[in-house]
Parts: structure tokens; C-alpha cells; sequence
């Protein structure tokens, strides 16, 4: 018997809370257009994104209109470029990443995602050449992302790795600056990156991945605020995760039908669902807002970890219940400036640096779209990456760093992009300096429980 509640209460999530399908992504891999030679490997990519990617933006949007469930990106990640090119006598990573460019506006992708290395317990030679033209390669493409795993609970902190990825990413960010550093902000660090993630910069087809698969990313602030508001104002904690799962297994649903949908369309595996809850500047779909639906004056009061741990792990519990195959990040993201509440927050000084990566050993990622000074130092920059590497690596989560050095602005500037990553106010970041410590280079040690087998 149809449930006619549950179709108004969909259709009501759709409307008035900005329920939708977030983003879409074709994992691919291209292990199989390895050579020697960089224009046949170059042909090889061009021509592979093209066949398996060329009905990705139409099925989905035909499958949008069907269902009446916006689907916002379609994206593709592809095997980390750095394997990739190695084998190449005349190795040309720009190149490679410029053919990823024009394959992804052929195919009318908002982004490709796999620009990336994996570095955790040291660099070969492809991981370095990659890591030395990510600024320029940032700088010369429109829908490439990059990303570099830094760290793992298994091999510990590549600290060589951080000091460098910090000259990296104020690199990247002054060659865009005429455009706010979107270099910097198409570009993530990780510790414990998953090889299943839908949602960019960190996206790419994972060494264990099929030769393709269609991964999903939901969405939902809006629908979650709008839940908690419902409830009574003395409903318990128990009720409130309670609540909160609740929704987020209706999310999933969601998710999962359309996903396998598109995937059958497609005629390719569907991969995984990522549980995440990603906000937009769009006002009402905050994940900001539902702490303050939860009874915090505002996101950065005390109490925030707290209400974002509970956020977390409801969101989890109620959606895996709604999908087999779950994976990715899964959990609530905390992007200053993609989250119109967090940005006020930032704005008002109620979330500090601090409190920011206080949140994130409990939250799906970690610092992420975070502007600062653009003349800070870079040993500053491997200081707060190392920080948050850390907090993955002993908590056994992701976790992750996208920052935005702007080159040119200081605190109380502002940088603009427009669209889903929004605008964020300049940060400022502790003074003191992390020199001494962060150039003794080397790798820390994985913690004790990492032997675990």
C-alpha cells in the first residue's frame, strides 16, 4: 500500500530543504592505457573517458527529470595520475592533466577528479614529477582536482611529503590568484584517503576499484535542520539521533534508487553510496544550521563536537541501513566556505582555527575550504597539515586539509568563487612558528595500535 505521508515528506525534502543527489561520479581506471609513449598515453585517456563517459550528464539528467530529484554534479575519477605516467620516457604530467581538461568539457563533466599520489611512506619517481606540476597544472586546467595521501595509521606521517605539499599548495594558489587561488581549492591533502570517495577535490578511482563503477553522493542539511526543528523543544538526546537517523535512511534510499538507476543505465557496477551531509551557500542547507536547530546559539559555541559527533554518527546508523555498499567518507563535511552558517560563524569569530580542528576527529573529513593570509609562511601551512594528519592517523578516520593561502589578502578580506564552493572569509592562523619542528623532515612513526595484525 503506497504511503502517501512519505511521498508528501519526499517531495517536501525535494522543495523546501534542498534535498538532492550531490554528485554522481564515474570511477575509471587507467591502468590499462599505460605506455612508454606520452601522446599515446594521453590518446589512450582522451579516448577511454569518452567511451564510458559520453551519456554520463545526459542519463543522469534524464533521470533527474523521471524521478524529479536534482542530481547538481557529474563528475569522474580516475586512477592516481601518478602511477599512470611513470612509465613514460618523457613524462609530461601538465600534459596529461590538460588531456584530462579537454576530455572532461568533451564529455560536459563538472569535474575530474584523480590528479593524485599516494606518498604516505615515501615518493617514486612519478610521485614526485606529479607533485611538482600540480601548481601548474591546477593553474592551466579548469576541471581537474588533485589530492596526495600524506598518511596512514599504518605507515605513520610523511613529514617530507607535508613540508613539500605546503610549498605546493601556496604555489597553486599564487598562480591563480587572480582568480581568489582556486588552484589551492581544487587541491586536498589526506591521511587515510579512501579509493571509493565521490565528492572532489579528493575523488579518485582507488587501486582496488573495478575497471568502473558509478559512486553516489547525497546530500540533506536542509532536510536534517528541518527534522530537528520539528521535533519538541524538550526532546532528549535519544530522540534527536533517533530523528536524525530516521532521515538520513530516507536520504540514502534516495540515493541507492537513483544511483543504481543511473548505473543500469549506464550498463556499469554500481560502487557505493557516500552517506555524507554537504552543505551549500544556498541559505537553509547548512550543516551549521542544524546545530543551531539543535539549540547552540551558533556553530563554535561549546558543545559543537559534541552535537557534530552525534550528527556523524545518526547519519551513519540510519543510512547504512538503506544501502549494501556504503563507503567513501560518510558523515557531515564542515567546508567554511561551502556552508553559508559556517561562513557567519567564520565571520563573527565564533569558529576559530581551533575549534575548526577540534571538529574535525569527529567529523567525515577535516579542514577543509579554509582561506588564510596568503603571506603565510609555508612551514605554518606543513604545521596545520601535520596536525590534521595526525588526528587521522591516530583516530583511524580520514581526514583532510584544503586550504587557500590567498595570495595578496590578509584577515578580514574576503576570496569568491561562486557556485557550490562559495566564499569564505580570510582566517588568521596562530603566529608562532612550526620552522624547527616541521624541517626535521623524516617520517613519524604509525602509533602502537597500527600493529594490529
Amino acid at each position: 500500500m503506497i504511503d502517501t505521508n512519505n511521498i508528501l515528506e519526499t517531495i517536501n525534502m525535494i522543495k523546501l530543504y534542498n534535498l538532492d543527489i550531490r554528485t554522481v561520479t564515474l570511477a575509471l581506471s587507467l591502468r590499462d592505457c599505460i605506455s612508454e609513449d606520452i601522446d599515446i598515453l594521453c590518446d589512450k585517456i582522451y579516448n577511454k573517458i569518452k567511451k564510458y563517459a559520453s551519456n554520463l550528464v545526459e542519463y543522469a539528467d534524464e533521470l533527474a527529470d523521471e524521478y524529479s530529484i536534482p542530481i547538481i554534479n557529474k563528475r569522474i575519477a580516475v586512477t592516481p595520475i601518478s602511477f599512470i605516467g611513470e612509465a613514460c620516457k618523457n613524462s609530461d604530467y601538465v600534459r596529461i592533466a590538460q588531456t584530462l581538461d579537454k576530455a572532461a568539457k568533451e564529455v560536459g563533466v563538472n569535474f575530474v577528479g584523480g590528479f593524485s599520489a599516494l606518498v604516505e611512506k615515501g615518493c617514486t619517481k612519478g610521485d614526485k614529477l606529479l607533485i611538482e606540476s600540480i601548481p601548474e597544472a591546477m593553474a592551466t586546467t579548469e576541471y581537474v582536482c588533485s589530492s596526495v595521501n600524506l598518511a596512514t595509521s599504518k605507515a605513520g606521517i610523511n613529514m617530507d611529503a607535508v613540508l613539500k605539499m605546503s610549498e605546493v599548495i601556496k604555489k597553486a594558489a599564487e598562480l591563480t590568484k587572480d582568480r581568489d587561488g582556486i588552484g589551492a581549492a581544487k587541491l586536498v591533502v589526506f591521511c587515510n584517503v579512501p579509493g571509493d570517495n565521490p565528492f572532489m577535490a579528493g575523488a579518485f578511482c582507488g587501486m582496488g576499484e573495478p575497471e568502473c563503477a558509478l559512486n553516489v553522493g547525497v546530500s540533506g542539511p536542509g532536510v536534517v535542520r528541518a527534522a530537528v526543528e520539528a521535533l519538541p523543544k524538550d526532546a532528549d538526546m535519544s530522540e534527536l539521533a533517533n530523528k536524525i537517523k530516521e532521515i538520513a535512511f530516507k536520504i540514502t534510499s534516495t540515493g541507492e534508487l537513483v544511483g543504481r538507476k543511473l548505473a543500469k543505465r549506464l550498463d556499469i557496477p554500481f560502487g557505493v553510496i557516500d552517506l555524507s551531509l554537504a552543505p551549500t551557500p544556498a541559505q537553509g542547507d547548512s550543516v551549521a544550521g542544524i546545530f543551531q536547530a539543535m539549540g547552540l546559539e551558533h556553530a563554535g559555541a561549546h558543545g559543537t563536537t559534541a552535537a557534530l559527533a552525534m550528527l556523524n554518527d545518526a547519519v551513519k546508523k540510519g543510512g547504512i541501513m538503506a544501502s549494501s555498499h556504503v563507503g567513501g567518507l560518510s558523515g557531515a563535511f564542515i567546508p567554511v566556505s561551502e556552508d553559508a552558517g559556517m561562513i557567519e560563524a567564520a565571520e563573527n569569530g565564533y569558529l576559530t582555527f581551533s575549534k575548526l580542528e577540534a571538529m574535525t576527529s569527529v567529523c567525515s573529513v577535516g579542514l577543509d575550504m579554509i582561506a588564510i593570509p596568503g603571506d603565510t609562511p609555508t612551514d605554518t601551512i606543513a604545521g596545520i597539515i601535520a596536525d590534521e594528519m595526525a588526528i587521522g592517523m591516530i583516530n583511524k578516520k580520514t581526514t583532510a586539509v584544503r586550504i587557500i593561502p590567498a595570495a595578496g589578502k590578509k584577515v578580514g578580506d574576503r576570496i569568491s568563487y561562486g557556485g557550490l564552493l562559495g566564499e569564505a572569509p580570510i582566517m588568521p592562523v596562530n603566529e608562532l612558528s612550526s620552522s624547527a619542528f616541521v624541517q626535521r623532515g623524516g617520517r613519524i612513526p604509525a602509533p602502537i595500535h597500527s600493529l594490529n595484525n
